[in-house]
Protein backbone atom coordinates (compact mmCIF):
# COMPACT_ATOMS: atom_id res chain seq x y z
CA UNK A 1 0.00 0.00 0.00
CA UNK A 2 1.29 3.44 -1.10
CA UNK A 3 -0.25 7.01 -0.71
CA UNK A 4 0.93 9.51 -3.13
CA UNK A 5 0.57 13.28 -2.74
CA UNK A 6 1.59 16.31 -3.99
CA UNK A 7 2.29 19.27 -1.59
CA UNK A 8 3.82 22.60 -1.63
CA UNK A 9 6.04 21.86 -4.92
CA UNK A 10 6.79 18.03 -3.27
CA UNK A 11 5.91 14.76 -5.01
CA UNK A 12 5.50 12.68 -1.96
CA UNK A 13 4.52 8.59 -1.42
CA UNK A 14 4.63 6.93 1.83
CA UNK A 15 5.19 3.31 1.51
CA UNK A 16 2.78 2.31 4.21
CA UNK A 17 3.93 -0.65 5.72
CA UNK A 18 7.97 -0.35 5.91
CA UNK A 19 7.35 3.60 6.19
CA UNK A 20 9.49 4.81 3.61
CA UNK A 21 8.82 8.31 2.43
CA UNK A 22 9.93 8.88 -1.52
CA UNK A 23 10.32 12.62 -2.57
CA UNK A 24 9.54 12.17 -6.15
CA UNK A 25 10.55 13.90 -9.53
CA UNK A 26 7.41 14.84 -11.81
CA UNK A 27 7.89 11.69 -13.77
CA UNK A 28 8.59 9.05 -10.97
CA UNK A 29 5.20 10.45 -9.82
CA UNK A 30 3.96 9.68 -13.03
CA UNK A 31 5.28 6.72 -13.32
CA UNK A 32 4.28 5.18 -10.02
CA UNK A 33 0.35 5.34 -11.37
CA UNK A 34 1.47 2.01 -13.43
CA UNK A 35 3.40 0.34 -10.62
CA UNK A 36 1.45 -1.88 -8.03
CA UNK A 37 2.02 -4.87 -5.52
CA UNK A 38 2.91 -7.34 -8.13
CA UNK A 39 5.20 -5.08 -9.65
CA UNK A 40 6.89 -6.44 -13.07
CA UNK A 41 10.77 -5.99 -13.89
CA UNK A 42 10.01 -4.57 -16.78
CA UNK A 43 8.65 -1.16 -17.54
CA UNK A 44 4.69 -1.72 -18.93
CA UNK A 45 4.07 -1.23 -22.52
CA UNK A 46 0.76 0.81 -21.87
CA UNK A 47 2.72 2.98 -19.45
CA UNK A 48 5.31 3.61 -22.38
CA UNK A 49 2.81 4.22 -24.53
CA UNK A 50 0.42 6.40 -22.35
CA UNK A 51 3.47 8.73 -21.14
CA UNK A 52 5.70 8.86 -24.28
CA UNK A 53 4.12 12.07 -25.01
CA UNK A 54 5.15 13.48 -21.71
CA UNK A 55 8.54 11.81 -21.40
CA UNK A 56 11.45 10.18 -23.63
CA UNK A 57 11.03 6.31 -23.69
CA UNK A 58 13.94 5.51 -21.95
CA UNK A 59 13.69 8.00 -19.52
CA UNK A 60 10.73 6.21 -18.89
CA UNK A 61 12.64 3.24 -19.01
CA UNK A 62 15.60 4.28 -16.38
CA UNK A 63 12.53 5.87 -14.14
CA UNK A 64 10.59 2.54 -13.80
CA UNK A 65 13.48 1.16 -12.93
CA UNK A 66 14.71 2.69 -10.48
CA UNK A 67 11.53 2.86 -8.57
CA UNK A 68 11.52 -1.17 -9.42
CA UNK A 69 14.72 -1.64 -7.66
CA UNK A 70 12.81 0.26 -4.35
CA UNK A 71 10.03 -2.26 -4.94
CA UNK A 72 12.72 -5.14 -4.36
CA UNK A 73 14.23 -3.57 -1.60
CA UNK A 74 11.29 -3.47 0.25
CA UNK A 75 10.48 0.31 0.09
CA UNK A 76 7.45 0.11 -2.10
CA UNK A 77 4.58 -1.35 -1.77
CA UNK A 78 5.75 -3.65 0.97
CA UNK A 79 3.97 -6.41 2.73
CA UNK A 80 1.70 -5.65 5.65
CA UNK A 81 3.50 -7.88 8.27
CA UNK A 82 2.06 -5.78 11.08
CA UNK A 83 -0.95 -7.98 11.59
CA UNK A 84 0.88 -10.73 13.58
CA UNK A 85 1.66 -8.41 16.35
CA UNK A 86 -2.34 -7.38 16.58
CA UNK A 87 -2.79 -9.64 19.82
CA UNK A 88 0.45 -8.52 21.31
CA UNK A 89 -0.10 -6.78 24.85
CA UNK A 90 -3.65 -8.11 25.55
CA UNK A 91 -2.48 -9.27 28.92
CA UNK A 92 -0.26 -6.14 29.10
CA UNK A 93 0.33 -4.44 32.51
CA UNK A 94 -1.21 -1.13 33.21
CA UNK A 95 1.58 1.79 32.66
CA UNK A 96 0.04 4.91 32.73
CA UNK A 97 -3.47 6.55 35.00
CA UNK A 98 -4.91 9.90 34.63
CA UNK A 99 -6.48 10.59 38.20
CA UNK A 100 -9.22 13.19 38.10
CA UNK A 101 -8.15 14.78 41.30
CA UNK A 102 -11.03 17.62 40.85
CA UNK A 103 -14.27 17.32 39.68
CA UNK A 104 -14.84 21.01 39.74
CA UNK A 105 -13.32 24.20 37.72
CA UNK A 106 -12.84 27.87 37.85
CA UNK A 107 -13.23 28.41 34.23
CA UNK A 108 -16.59 27.60 32.01
CA UNK A 109 -15.05 27.26 28.78
CA UNK A 110 -17.97 26.62 26.47
CA UNK A 111 -16.40 23.72 24.55
CA UNK A 112 -15.57 21.81 27.42
CA UNK A 113 -15.62 17.72 27.09
CA UNK A 114 -15.91 17.59 30.80
CA UNK A 115 -18.97 19.45 31.16
CA UNK A 116 -17.35 22.42 32.18
CA UNK A 117 -15.55 20.80 35.03
CA UNK A 118 -17.88 18.00 36.66
CA UNK A 119 -18.36 15.51 33.93
CA UNK A 120 -22.14 15.74 34.39
CA UNK A 121 -21.46 13.46 37.65
CA UNK A 122 -21.76 17.19 40.69
CA UNK A 123 -18.89 19.55 41.32
CA UNK A 124 -16.10 17.57 43.78
CA UNK A 125 -12.70 17.52 44.91
CA UNK A 126 -10.44 13.74 45.05
CA UNK A 127 -9.51 13.00 48.97
CA UNK A 128 -6.20 12.06 49.57
CA UNK A 129 -7.40 8.73 50.58
CA UNK A 130 -8.78 7.75 47.14
CA UNK A 131 -5.62 8.97 45.85
CA UNK A 132 -3.55 7.01 47.29
CA UNK A 133 -5.71 4.26 46.12
CA UNK A 134 -5.18 5.04 42.32
CA UNK A 135 -0.96 4.90 42.79
CA UNK A 136 -1.36 1.26 44.59
CA UNK A 137 -3.69 0.51 41.67
CA UNK A 138 -1.41 1.15 39.16
CA UNK A 139 1.82 -0.28 41.22
CA UNK A 140 -0.25 -3.40 41.55
CA UNK A 141 -1.28 -3.80 37.96
CA UNK A 142 1.95 -2.53 36.33
CA UNK A 143 3.48 -5.51 36.58
CA UNK A 144 7.23 -5.23 35.84
CA UNK A 145 6.97 -2.20 34.17
CA UNK A 146 9.56 0.30 35.80
CA UNK A 147 8.35 3.54 34.51
CA UNK A 148 4.42 4.60 35.29
CA UNK A 149 2.84 7.95 33.81
CA UNK A 150 0.74 9.97 36.11
CA UNK A 151 -1.71 13.09 35.18
CA UNK A 152 -2.84 15.12 37.77
CA UNK A 153 -6.66 15.73 35.68
CA UNK A 154 -9.85 17.78 36.38
CA UNK A 155 -11.79 20.22 35.73
CA UNK A 156 -8.65 22.26 37.07
CA UNK A 157 -6.03 19.61 39.46
CA UNK A 158 -4.94 22.76 41.19
CA UNK A 159 -8.26 23.40 42.75
CA UNK A 160 -6.61 20.43 44.62
CA UNK A 161 -3.03 21.23 45.34
CA UNK A 162 -2.96 19.83 48.54
CA UNK A 163 -3.98 16.23 47.29
CA UNK A 164 -1.42 17.16 44.67
CA UNK A 165 1.41 17.38 46.35
CA UNK A 166 0.65 14.55 49.05
CA UNK A 167 -0.32 12.09 46.11
CA UNK A 168 2.98 13.44 44.81
CA UNK A 169 5.35 12.96 48.39
CA UNK A 170 3.14 9.38 48.61
CA UNK A 171 4.43 7.76 45.13
CA UNK A 172 7.62 8.90 46.26
CA UNK A 173 8.05 7.29 49.33
CA UNK A 174 6.77 4.02 48.30
CA UNK A 175 8.41 3.87 44.59
CA UNK A 176 11.93 2.57 45.08
CA UNK A 177 10.28 -0.79 47.59
CA UNK A 178 8.18 -1.67 44.11
CA UNK A 179 11.09 -0.66 41.89
CA UNK A 180 9.06 2.13 40.25
CA UNK A 181 9.56 5.40 38.85
CA UNK A 182 6.61 7.54 38.46
CA UNK A 183 6.60 10.66 35.60
CA UNK A 184 3.91 12.83 36.75
CA UNK A 185 1.95 15.54 34.89
CA UNK A 186 0.11 18.28 35.07
CA UNK A 187 -2.65 20.00 33.31
CA UNK A 188 -4.02 23.22 34.08
CA UNK A 189 -5.88 26.10 33.13
CA UNK A 190 -3.15 28.33 34.84
CA UNK A 191 -5.72 30.86 36.94
CA UNK A 192 -4.56 29.40 40.79
CA UNK A 193 -0.66 29.42 39.33
CA UNK A 194 1.38 31.52 42.05
CA UNK A 195 5.13 30.68 43.00
CA UNK A 196 4.86 27.49 45.11
CA UNK A 197 2.99 26.26 42.60
CA UNK A 198 5.23 26.61 39.87
CA UNK A 199 7.95 25.56 41.86
CA UNK A 200 6.38 22.82 42.79
CA UNK A 201 5.42 21.33 39.15
CA UNK A 202 8.67 22.48 37.54
CA UNK A 203 10.47 20.12 40.69
CA UNK A 204 8.04 17.40 40.74
CA UNK A 205 6.40 17.00 36.99
CA UNK A 206 8.12 15.36 34.26
CA UNK A 207 5.56 17.12 31.84
CA UNK A 208 3.13 20.35 31.95
CA UNK A 209 0.25 21.09 29.67
CA UNK A 210 -0.63 24.70 29.79
CA UNK A 211 -4.52 25.70 28.44
CA UNK A 212 -4.26 28.47 26.00
CA UNK A 213 -6.08 28.78 23.23
CA UNK A 214 -4.22 31.81 21.24
CA UNK A 215 -5.37 35.65 21.17
CA UNK A 216 -6.69 37.49 23.58
CA UNK A 217 -9.59 37.83 21.79
CA UNK A 218 -9.39 34.24 20.48
CA UNK A 219 -8.79 32.76 24.18
CA UNK A 220 -11.14 34.88 25.62
CA UNK A 221 -14.47 33.97 23.73
CA UNK A 222 -14.47 30.76 25.11
CA UNK A 223 -12.07 30.62 27.94
CA UNK A 224 -14.43 32.02 30.56
CA UNK A 225 -14.54 32.07 34.64
CA UNK A 226 -18.26 31.77 35.65
CA UNK A 227 -18.87 35.37 35.95
CA UNK A 228 -18.48 35.04 31.78
CA UNK A 229 -15.16 37.07 31.77
CA UNK A 230 -11.86 36.13 29.85
CA UNK A 231 -9.00 34.68 31.71
CA UNK A 232 -5.67 36.00 29.06
CA UNK A 233 -4.75 38.39 31.14
CA UNK A 234 -4.19 36.38 34.05
CA UNK A 235 -2.52 33.30 33.14
CA UNK A 236 -0.22 34.33 30.31
CA UNK A 237 2.03 36.08 32.70
CA UNK A 238 1.75 32.94 34.95
CA UNK A 239 2.89 30.92 32.26
CA UNK A 240 5.31 32.83 31.53
CA UNK A 241 7.02 32.88 34.23
CA UNK A 242 6.84 28.85 34.56
CA UNK A 243 8.48 28.34 31.01
CA UNK A 244 10.93 30.81 32.22
CA UNK A 245 12.00 28.81 34.98
CA UNK A 246 11.09 25.12 33.85
CA UNK A 247 14.87 24.71 32.22
CA UNK A 248 14.88 21.87 29.38
CA UNK A 249 11.79 19.93 31.42
CA UNK A 250 8.83 19.44 29.19
CA UNK A 251 5.92 21.49 28.77
CA UNK A 252 3.79 22.48 25.82
CA UNK A 253 1.03 25.32 25.66
CA UNK A 254 -2.58 23.44 24.62
CA UNK A 255 -5.04 25.24 22.56
CA UNK A 256 -8.50 24.51 20.91
CA UNK A 257 -9.50 25.88 17.70
CA UNK A 258 -12.84 26.22 16.89
CA UNK A 259 -15.30 27.50 13.72
CA UNK A 260 -14.70 30.55 15.17
CA UNK A 261 -10.40 30.22 14.73
CA UNK A 262 -10.18 28.48 11.91
CA UNK A 263 -7.21 30.78 11.39
CA UNK A 264 -5.09 29.30 14.17
CA UNK A 265 -2.20 30.03 12.59
CA UNK A 266 -2.43 33.53 13.78
CA UNK A 267 -2.98 32.00 17.55
CA UNK A 268 0.28 29.24 17.18
CA UNK A 269 2.26 32.74 16.15
CA UNK A 270 1.06 34.67 19.04
CA UNK A 271 1.91 31.94 21.33
CA UNK A 272 5.44 31.89 19.32
CA UNK A 273 5.61 35.49 19.99
CA UNK A 274 4.63 35.25 23.94
CA UNK A 275 7.99 33.09 24.18
CA UNK A 276 6.42 28.99 24.30
CA UNK A 277 8.17 26.87 21.60
CA UNK A 278 5.99 23.53 22.27
CA UNK A 279 2.80 24.45 21.29
CA UNK A 280 -0.43 22.62 20.56
CA UNK A 281 -3.72 23.65 18.81
CA UNK A 282 -6.23 20.89 18.52
CA UNK A 283 -9.73 20.47 16.99
CA UNK A 284 -12.69 21.10 18.91
CA UNK A 285 -13.90 17.70 18.61
CA UNK A 286 -17.95 18.04 19.84
CA UNK A 287 -21.83 17.63 18.71
CA UNK A 288 -21.99 19.36 15.12
CA UNK A 289 -24.99 20.48 15.90
CA UNK A 290 -23.12 23.34 18.28
CA UNK A 291 -21.63 26.62 16.56
CA UNK A 292 -17.89 26.40 17.27
CA UNK A 293 -17.95 23.11 16.16
CA UNK A 294 -15.48 22.14 13.40
CA UNK A 295 -17.59 20.30 10.91
CA UNK A 296 -16.81 18.34 7.79
CA UNK A 297 -18.13 21.22 5.13
CA UNK A 298 -15.56 23.22 7.35
CA UNK A 299 -12.36 20.72 6.53
CA UNK A 300 -11.22 22.42 3.08
CA UNK A 301 -10.55 26.08 5.22
CA UNK A 302 -8.90 23.64 8.07
CA UNK A 303 -6.56 22.32 5.27
CA UNK A 304 -5.57 25.14 3.85
CA UNK A 305 -4.84 26.47 7.19
CA UNK A 306 -2.75 22.85 8.38
CA UNK A 307 -0.51 23.98 5.17
CA UNK A 308 -0.43 27.59 5.83
CA UNK A 309 0.86 27.16 9.38
CA UNK A 310 2.97 24.31 8.12
CA UNK A 311 4.90 26.14 5.67
CA UNK A 312 4.88 29.22 7.94
CA UNK A 313 7.02 26.96 10.13
CA UNK A 314 9.53 25.83 7.19
CA UNK A 315 10.16 29.52 6.83
CA UNK A 316 11.03 29.97 10.59
CA UNK A 317 13.10 26.99 10.49
CA UNK A 318 15.00 28.32 7.89
CA UNK A 319 15.48 31.62 9.72
CA UNK A 320 17.00 30.01 12.39
CA UNK A 321 13.89 30.19 14.65
CA UNK A 322 12.22 27.40 16.59
CA UNK A 323 9.07 26.30 17.38
CA UNK A 324 7.40 22.99 17.64
CA UNK A 325 3.55 22.09 16.50
CA UNK A 326 2.92 19.17 18.65
CA UNK A 327 0.55 17.48 15.37
CA UNK A 328 3.50 18.46 12.86
CA UNK A 329 5.96 16.05 15.21
CA UNK A 330 6.68 12.59 13.46
CA UNK A 331 9.57 10.71 13.82
CA UNK A 332 10.31 9.11 9.93
CA UNK A 333 13.55 7.14 10.98
CA UNK A 334 12.58 5.21 14.17
CA UNK A 335 8.62 5.78 14.97
CA UNK A 336 7.02 4.20 17.83
CA UNK A 337 6.99 0.51 18.13
CA UNK A 338 4.60 -2.16 16.76
CA UNK A 339 2.19 -1.92 19.22
CA UNK A 340 1.76 1.97 19.85
CA UNK A 341 1.68 1.88 15.84
CA UNK A 342 -1.10 -0.62 16.14
CA UNK A 343 -3.49 0.80 18.86
CA UNK A 344 -2.39 4.31 19.99
CA UNK A 345 -2.35 5.25 23.64
CA UNK A 346 -3.74 2.25 24.85
CA UNK A 347 -6.98 3.55 26.52
CA UNK A 348 -9.05 0.76 28.65
CA UNK A 349 -5.72 -1.60 28.35
CA UNK A 350 -2.53 0.00 29.52
CA UNK A 351 -3.91 3.40 30.46
CA UNK A 352 -6.91 4.25 32.68
CA UNK A 353 -8.72 7.33 34.44
CA UNK A 354 -9.76 7.35 38.18
CA UNK A 355 -12.56 10.11 39.56
CA UNK A 356 -12.83 11.68 42.65
CA UNK A 357 -15.09 8.89 44.05
CA UNK A 358 -12.60 5.93 42.73
CA UNK A 359 -14.57 4.72 39.82
CA UNK A 360 -12.52 3.63 36.96
CA UNK A 361 -12.51 4.30 33.30
CA UNK A 362 -10.74 3.84 30.43
CA UNK A 363 -9.73 7.56 30.16
CA UNK A 364 -10.36 10.59 30.80
CA UNK A 365 -13.17 11.27 28.08
CA UNK A 366 -15.45 7.69 28.91
CA UNK A 367 -15.76 9.60 32.89
CA UNK A 368 -19.54 9.92 33.09
CA UNK A 369 -20.24 6.99 30.60
CA UNK A 370 -21.52 4.65 33.09
CA UNK A 371 -21.55 1.97 30.57
CA UNK A 372 -17.71 2.26 30.31
CA UNK A 373 -17.21 1.88 33.97
CA UNK A 374 -14.77 -0.72 34.30
CA UNK A 375 -14.29 -1.01 38.42
CA UNK A 376 -14.40 0.85 41.68
CA UNK A 377 -10.65 1.29 43.86
CA UNK A 378 -13.04 1.28 46.99
CA UNK A 379 -14.51 -2.06 46.50
CA UNK A 380 -11.78 -3.81 44.31
CA UNK A 381 -13.45 -4.19 41.23
CA UNK A 382 -11.85 -3.92 37.70
CA UNK A 383 -13.22 -5.21 34.66
CA UNK A 384 -10.84 -7.46 33.16
CA UNK A 385 -13.38 -8.54 30.18
CA UNK A 386 -13.24 -4.74 29.16
CA UNK A 387 -9.76 -4.17 29.63
CA UNK A 388 -9.80 -7.19 27.13
CA UNK A 389 -11.84 -5.69 24.56
CA UNK A 390 -10.09 -2.43 24.60
CA UNK A 391 -6.35 -4.39 24.30
CA UNK A 392 -8.46 -5.43 21.27
CA UNK A 393 -9.05 -2.48 19.34
CA UNK A 394 -6.48 -1.95 16.71
CA UNK A 395 -6.44 -0.81 13.20
CA UNK A 396 -7.11 -4.44 12.11
CA UNK A 397 -10.19 -4.82 13.95
CA UNK A 398 -11.46 -1.42 12.94
CA UNK A 399 -13.06 -1.89 9.67
CA UNK A 400 -12.36 1.80 8.32
CA UNK A 401 -8.08 1.37 9.52
CA UNK A 402 -7.41 -1.88 7.74
CA UNK A 403 -7.29 0.01 4.56
CA UNK A 404 -6.35 3.34 5.87
CA UNK A 405 -2.55 4.70 4.43
CA UNK A 406 -2.57 6.34 7.68
CA UNK A 407 -3.47 3.95 9.98
CA UNK A 408 0.18 3.60 11.52
CA UNK A 409 0.00 7.15 12.71
CA UNK A 410 -3.17 7.87 13.98
CA UNK A 411 -3.22 4.05 15.45
CA UNK A 412 -6.73 4.13 14.47
CA UNK A 413 -7.83 7.10 16.55
CA UNK A 414 -9.50 8.26 19.39
CA UNK A 415 -11.67 5.54 21.04
CA UNK A 416 -13.37 8.02 22.91
CA UNK A 417 -14.18 9.83 20.29
CA UNK A 418 -14.88 6.67 18.19
CA UNK A 419 -17.62 6.30 20.52
CA UNK A 420 -19.22 9.19 21.12
CA UNK A 421 -19.66 10.65 17.29
CA UNK A 422 -19.90 7.18 15.86
CA UNK A 423 -21.32 4.95 18.50
CA UNK A 424 -18.82 2.23 18.64
CA UNK A 425 -15.06 2.32 19.73
CA UNK A 426 -14.43 0.74 16.23
CA UNK A 427 -15.68 2.93 14.05
CA UNK A 428 -13.60 5.75 13.17
CA UNK A 429 -14.92 9.48 13.48
CA UNK A 430 -14.93 10.64 9.68
CA UNK A 431 -14.06 14.07 10.65
CA UNK A 432 -11.29 13.13 12.96
CA UNK A 433 -9.29 11.40 10.34
CA UNK A 434 -10.02 13.62 7.68
CA UNK A 435 -7.89 15.77 10.00
CA UNK A 436 -5.44 13.38 11.35
CA UNK A 437 -4.49 12.55 7.76
CA UNK A 438 -3.87 16.03 6.74
CA UNK A 439 -2.10 16.87 9.63
CA UNK A 440 0.47 13.84 8.57
CA UNK A 441 0.53 14.94 5.02
CA UNK A 442 1.81 18.60 6.39
CA UNK A 443 4.05 16.93 8.81
CA UNK A 444 5.83 14.74 6.12
CA UNK A 445 6.01 17.22 3.52
CA UNK A 446 8.02 19.42 6.83
CA UNK A 447 10.88 16.74 6.88
CA UNK A 448 10.65 16.85 2.99
CA UNK A 449 11.19 20.44 2.91
CA UNK A 450 13.67 21.06 5.83
CA UNK A 451 15.80 17.98 4.29
CA UNK A 452 15.75 19.13 1.03
CA UNK A 453 16.89 23.10 2.32
CA UNK A 454 19.58 20.93 4.84
CA UNK A 455 21.30 19.95 1.64
CA UNK A 456 21.47 22.67 0.06
CA UNK A 457 23.28 24.58 2.90
CA UNK A 458 25.69 21.46 2.60
CA UNK A 459 28.25 20.18 0.33
CA UNK A 460 28.45 16.53 2.32
CA UNK A 461 24.96 15.48 2.14
CA UNK A 462 25.18 12.87 -0.58
CA UNK A 463 20.64 12.42 -0.52
CA UNK A 464 19.33 9.62 -2.47
CA UNK A 465 15.62 9.14 -3.86
CA UNK A 466 14.39 7.81 -0.57
CA UNK A 467 14.09 10.86 1.78
CA UNK A 468 13.97 8.31 5.08
CA UNK A 469 17.30 7.64 4.16
CA UNK A 470 19.17 11.28 3.61
CA UNK A 471 16.94 12.64 6.81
Amino acid sequence: MIHKYQLNGYNICLDVHSGAVHVLDDIAYDVLDYCSEDMQEKAPEKMLTELSEKYDREELEETYEALYELYTAGQLFSKDDYEQFADLMTKAPIKSMCINVSHDCNLRCEYCFAAKGDFGQGRCLMSLDTAKKAIDFIIANSGTRHNLEVDFFGGEPLMNFEVVKQTVEYARSIEKQHNKNFRFTITTNGLLLDDEKIDFINREMHNVVLSLDGRKEVNDKLRVTPNGKGCYDIIVPKYQKLVSKRGDKDYYIRGTFTTFSKDFTADVMHMKELGFEQLSIEPVVSDPKLDYSIKENDLPTVFKEYERLAKTLIEMRKKGEFFNFFHFMIDLDQGPCAIKRLRGCGCGNEYVAVTPQGDIYPCHQFVGEEQWKMGNLNDGTFNQDMKLRFAKANVYSKSNCRNCWAKFYCSGGCNANNFQYEGDILKSHKVGCELEKKRLECAIMIKAALADYNTEQSTDCDSGDCFAECC
